[in-house]
């Protein structure tokens, strides 16, 4: 008798519901354990620094140890409304994408939470892998924002930020560039090293000249605002 082929049956589509549900259950919990662990675990590297060529030297520091004029630095430099918004500050999102349609200098509207969120979870890029990054990008930074609070995220920021060639965070940017620790800043050393934080890599934070100076410049006199309005209250409560 002739045998009987054997047919693999096609999946169905509750398989593949199934299928889906599961691997987003899956990523949900991890990335909320992950989460969990790093609000009282310093992160021990991130992707950025396992691709940087040129090393990596970095040295964790609590948020008590470095001074304020630093936190009050990235504020004004990065994201003035850190204290009032939920993670995305929407309206200099709608400011970006209107400044960039029209062709002028790229500038981008996100937020140091966002920021954080992609520095220690995610990935860089430019092009395509930008708008594959920016789906979870949003889910971790409600993530922080509801598990860290702001000054988790403050203090997380500033110690995986790149501050230099293969220099991470402000103290070791701090060491590099002032010869000391980021716990006696002063406001226009905060000021230079919150003025190089997009472009790291391109902007001097020692005799910086050209946009760099005078944008280090315009952070220092911003300082004294985020201090005169309490625009870093919630740090420090």
């Amino acid at each position: 008798m002739p045998r009987k082929s054997k047919t693999r049956a096609k999946p169905t589509t509750g398989g593949l519901f199934k299928t889906t549900a599961k691997i987003v259950f899956g990523f949900i919990l991890l990335s909320v354990l992950w989460v969990l662990v790093y609000a009282v675990v310093p992160p021990p590297v991130t992707l950025t620094m396992l691709f940087d060529a040129n090393g990596i030297t970095k040295d964790w520091t609590s948020l008590s140890h470095i001074d304020r004029t630093m936190v009050r630095a990235a504020i004004a430099a990065e994201d003035g409304k850190f204290c009032s918004h939920d993670g995305f500050d929407r309206e200099a999102i709608e400011q970006a994408i209107e400044r960039n349609a029209k062709g002028k200098r790229k500038r981008g509207g996100s937020t140091i939470s966002q920021q954080t969120a992609k520095n220690v979870f995610l990935w860089q890029g430019s092009g395509w892998t930008r708008y594959i990054r920016k789906v979870p990008e949003v889910w971790f930074t409600f993530l922080i924002e509801t598990i860290w609070g702001k000054r988790r995220i403050m203090e997380v920021y500033l110690n995986v930020a790149e501050t230099g060639v293969g220099t991470y965070g402000v103290e070791a940017g701090a060491q590099r560039y002032f010869k000391h620790g980021a716990a006696r800043l002063t406001p226009q050393e905060a000021a230079r090293i919150a003025a190089i934080l997009p472009l790291p890599k391109k902007r001097e934070a020692i005799s910086p000249s050209g946009f760099t100076r005078r944008y280090g410049n315009s952070i220092r006199a911003r300082i004294g605002v985020v201090g005169r309005d309490g625009l870093d209250a919630c740090i420090y409560k």
